[in-house]
């Protein structure tokens, strides 16, 4: 006989949940490093997200402070520790404004050439990773089965695979050798075509795209708020890049280059006719879009390689020898940010007249990337904060220094 409501064998529940803090790292492989994020969840739904940071904090501005600026490149190396040229060149140009130092013609094409190597192999660990963060582990083989090979042509330059110091105050530590441009056209030429399987392996999986569209939707007056940039705010739309809109000494490097700025403009990117379109699900400033964008910034960097290379055979004189710092800096200040992997990457130096720097400074990118990210995972499931740290792409190393 089915029970009624009268029924003495029924027994009423008050069903209640609790809020429960959940720890996220500091060993999290999803976290991208020592990152320690703090998850106020009820069930599975986030409520809260405070990032703990702090982990691998070294020191580095206060080093900078006791050593010339020349000393000082190594430790830019192990701040993003995944573009160290980008890192190098971020310094360089710094001090070189302080110094009101002109670079010959053919050391701007050698950074550009360099500088958007670094962006290429930072965006394919990026593009790697995130694989792996939601749960696909053949993207990240195929994308450093590439990126080792950038690192050959980086260790033939300079003889190192990761901390590079090869972009040093007044240009290079050396120039180019014999026949490194043609290997470096001769991989580009092999990677282009291999793009197109990473957007089958990722960017058009229906089970990727249910993962990152729709999540984590990051608006440009949010990002703006936030201090967000790179690839984080073109996903949102928002058209600006240092190599452009940046100070008359970094944008010069890239005068004369053609490129355009990778974000959606009327709902398109710039020839996106050549790659997949955009997915219906997917609604700008989420996670699927920063990762296109840093797709779509492969190929440029692809295309500003061979416009430098080039243009780096056609001009004459030196790449630009390193300035030995011996003697006394000028008294003054200086401060300048250029368009790294991760975003604009501020560098500031302060001079009292001596060989050492009075107060050295850093801005880091990834800082402020991360900041947004309470906002962005409020309201999430849990198994959708991996999506959404990874889809920022930082790297903790800059952020703790």
């Amino acid at each position: 006989m089915p029970a009624t409501i009268d029924d003495p064998r029924i027994i009423e529940f008050d069903v209640r949940t609790e809020e429960m803090l959940v720890n996220m790292g500091p060993q999290h492989p999803s976290t991208h490093g020592v990152l320690r994020l703090v998850l106020r969840t009820d069930g599975e739904i986030v409520s809260e997200v405070t990032p703990h940071i702090g982990y691998l904090h070294r020191c580095a501005e206060k080093i900078g402070e006791n050593l010339t600026p020349r000393q000082w490149i190594p430790y830019t190396d192990r701040m993003d520790y995944l573009a160290g040229m980008n890192m190098n060149l971020g310094w360089s140009l710094c001090v070189e404004k302080l110094l009101k130092y002109e670079l010959p013609e053919r050391g701007r094409h050698l950074r550009v050439i360099i500088a958007e190597l670094g962006r290429m192999a930072s965006h394919l660990v990026g593009m790697g990773a995130y694989g792996l963060d939601l749960g696909t582990f053949s993207p990240f083989l195929y994308a450093f089965r590439e990126r080792e090979r950038i690192l050959d042509l980086f260790e033939e330059a300079c003889g190192a695979r990761l901390t590079y110091s090869y972009l040093t105050v007044g240009g290079a530590t050396a120039d180019l050798p014999h026949g490194w441009t043609d290997k470096c056209l001769a991989f580009l030429d092999q990677f282009e075509p291999v793009i197109a399987e990473y957007h089958t392996l990722l960017t058009t999986n229906a089970i990727f795209v249910k993962r990152t569209a729709k999540i984590g939707i990051l608006s440009p007056e949010m990002a703006i708020d936030y201090g967000c940039s790179g690839p984080v705010t073109r996903g949102s739309g928002i058209d600006f890049d240092l190599r452009r809109d940046g100070e008359p000494i970094y944008t010069s490097m890239y005068e004369g280059y053609q490129f355009e700025v990778i974000c959606e403009r009327n709902g398109h990117y710039p020839n996106d006719h050549a790659y997949p379109a955009v997915p219906r699900e997917a609604v700008l400033g989420d996670c699927w879009h920063r990762f296109y964008v840093r797709m779509l910034e492969v190929v440029q960097s692809i295309g500003l390689i061979r416009q430098a290379i080039e243009n780096y055979h056609r001009s004459s004189g030196s790449h630009g020898e390193p300035i030995k710092l011996n003697q006394k800096l000028p008294k003054g200040e200086a401060y300048l940010e250029t368009e790294a992997p991760r975003g604009q990457m501020g560098f500031g130096i302060v001079s009292r007249g001596e060989a050492i720097p009075w107060r050295v400074r850093a801005r880091s990118s990834s800082f402020s990337n991360l900041a947004v990210c309470p906002e962005l995972c409020r309201g999430c499931l849990i198994a959708d904060v991996p999506a959404v740290v990874g889809s920022l792409d930082v790297v903790m190393g800059e952020i703790d220094r």
